[in-house]
């Protein structure tokens, strides 16, 4: 069985350390003029301004002072900029997202994480810069029109951002949130890697959001997702999110997102760790679902993530791997046949075992 050589550190520390993600706060916020004439822009800029950030006007719809020299200065520099922008109207034609969702939809584009295995390298053009949308009311009312008559219809809006990593910044998930909350046959999913969820857990929702934390096991979480929350704080995440609200929860249906599954040395011990942790923090009966899914990588995220992360021992090694091709004739790199049986048998027959009501809704 492949697996990924240069993991096993004994540098790296426990899980069972627990620390809060910092909350990420921008160098230099910039509001376009079409953002600011929109009333959920000046939502976004009185609370950049409540935080003592400082805003820039911009005099016209366009980005710049993005590019650095190289590569990694332009990631570098586009990572501390949060841009508050109006989604274009490309945006409002929603795409299929199967297996996560039926549609998908953008409140923000890019991502305060540093997780360096990123899917997101790759799939945005230009520099990673933050952008939040300012037009959101606008992006939720298109949504009705996609809406199924005959069956729920769910929403995907964690594509490409991590909503829950700028929600001090914007308030756009929780405004998602009531939203869906009002809706009869649809419902939100979002995911993330933080864990500030406080805000969230009295809203309105009417079942209407399923929350889901993406965590990994130790040795790949403490040494590739930069800038996140430990895993023990988004599993504690989660457990208030899924508490019932007389327990001071959110009552929410919440999910678990293991992603990207890697065949580390010893990964069974340290997956089945995960899983100890996952059980300690959902020890109650709750509607929770699973979302399995493999690392793979492309030709161009690998190139990219390469200069983003020059130093990252993040296994990319072709050799390793087998192709897979889309309709379009496009390629990615996943691990091989019998690496992907083991691997699948090993998390089914965990999650049975140890949440027989938990639901499984894909491997890939």
């Amino acid at each position: 069985m492949s697996s990924l050589n240069a993991i096993a550190d004994p540098t790296i520390s426990s899980e069972s350390s627990t620390h809060k993600a910092r909350l990420w706060m921008p160098e230099r916020v910039v509001f376009t003029p079409a953002a600011l004439d929109e009333p959920w822009g000046q939502q976004i800029l009185a609370r950049v301004r409540s935080l003592n950030l400082p805003v820039e006007e911009l005099s016209r719809n366009r980005l710049s002072g993005l590019r650095g020299e190289t590569e990694r200065e332009t990631y570098d520099i586009s990572k501390r900029t949060l841009a508050v922008v109006t989604a274009p109207p490309s945006s409002f034609k929603l795409s299929p997202i199967p297996p996560s969702a039926d549609w998908q939809f953008h409140i923000a584009e890019g991502c305060p994480a540093h997780c360096q295995y990123c899917y997101l390298a790759g799939s945005l053009q230009g520099p990673p810069v933050i952008r939040v949308f300012a037009n959101l009311p606008q992006i939720l009312d298109n949504l009705a029109a996609y809406e199924s008559s005959e069956k729920t219809t769910t929403f995907e809006v964690s594509c490409y951002t991590d909503p829950l990593g700028i929600e001090h910044l914007t308030g756009s998930l929780a405004e998602c949130i009531r939203y869906f909350g009002t809706r009869d046959r649809a419902q939100l999913r979002w995911v993330s890697k933080f864990d500030g969820v406080d805000e969230l857990l009295s809203l309105p929702h009417n079942n209407g959001t399923r929350c889901r934390i993406s965590v990994n096991a130790a040795p790949i979480s403490g040494r590739f997702e930069g800038g996140t929350a430990s895993v023990t704080s988004r599993l504690q995440a989660l457990r208030k999110l899924a508490l019932p609200p007389k327990e001071g929860g959110g009552g929410y249906p919440v999910g678990i997102v293991i992603a990207p599954i890697m065949p580390i040395e010893e990964w069974e011990l340290h997956y089945s760790q995960l899983f100890d942790a996952i059980s300690a923090a959902l020890d109650f009966d709750c509607d929770l679902t699973f979302e399995l899914i493999s690392h793979r990588f492309t030709p161009g995220s690998k190139e990219v993530l390469t200069q983003w992360y020059p130093h990252s021992k993040l296994d990319m090694d072709e050799e390793n791997r087998s192709v897979k091709r889309n309709k379009f004739g496009g390629i990615k790199y996943v691990y091989d046949a019998d690496t992907m049986k083991a691997l699948r048998r090993f998390f089914e027959g965990e999650i049975a075992k140890r949440f027989p009501n938990g639901k499984i809704l894909y491997w890939t």
